[in-house]
């Protein structure tokens, strides 16, 4: 196993090096979020220690960045901060676990091993279907240079839509996305959702992404979207 570790507390990174190279992990340091930007770019690891407070660029933008570049060695991040709101951002942008500081070394080294076993899983930081996008961490949603706001339900069909573009998805899979299983008036919520959405992404665009698929339910192109035809 090989591991990156980023850390710019050189005593704290000294130990977690030879701490793993006692269990025979090969370990290499970065202190900043650029170097180890360059370093997993040019060197496969099988796991990324990456701690939050870094100078220059922190953790939550180095992996948000990593990802960004297609590095998906699985990422444990390290924080001295243990508010939840940390630990949703760092797992929004693209890491794999989270251990606070301080922490036990036989931990550490086990849930490095957890994740090595795992392997990297490719999983794009931002979706993209053409020039339509959603960001899953920040919750944005852009067509081009425009920004495009959503309910929380449309966002959520939306997001449905866009992790599975060129797909038919029926009223069921559709409905289970936003709305929980007490929900009753099933009977046209996703048409008039779907009429929604597609007066946001679509209407206000001069294209067409959102089609039906008669008898079966909906799908959003692959392309993004096409010029739409006039009403």
């Amino acid at each position: 196993m090989r591991v990156l570790i980023v850390e710019d507390e050189v005593k704290m990174a000294a130990l977690i090096r030879r701490g793993l190279r006692s269990d025979g992990v090969a370990a290499d340091v970065a202190v900043r979020g650029e170097d180890a930007l360059w370093m997993a770019g040019s060197t496969e690891y099988d796991v990324i220690v990456l701690d939050v407070m870094l100078p220059g660029i922190d953790g939550f933008e180095t992996c948000r960045r990593l990802r960004g570049e297609a590095v998906w060695a699985p990422v444990l991040m390290l924080t001295a901060r243990d508010s939840v709101e940390d630990r949703v951002q760092g797992l929004d942008l693209g890491a794999d676990d989270y251990l606070t500081k301080p922490f036990s070394f036989a931990e550490l080294s086990a849930r490095l091993r957890a994740l090595a076993r795992r392997g990297p899983i490719e999983r794009a930081a931002v979706l993209a279907v053409g020039d339509l996008h959603l960001d899953p961490a920040s919750r944005r949603v852009w067509r081009g240079d425009e920004d495009i706001s959503l309910s929380a339900k449309e966002y959520a069909l939306l997001e449905a839509f866009m992790r599975r573009p060129g797909h038919v998805l029926d009223r069921y899979q559709l409905l289970e996305q936003a709305w929980d299983y007490e929900y009753e008036n099933r009977s046209n919520v996703i048409d008039v959702y779907v009429r929604y959405l597609r007066e946001k992404i679509d209407r206000p665009f001069g294209v067409s992404s959102l089609e039906t698929v008669r008898g079966s339910g909906y799908r959003l192109r692959a392309d993004g979207g096409r010029a739409a035809a006039g009403d």
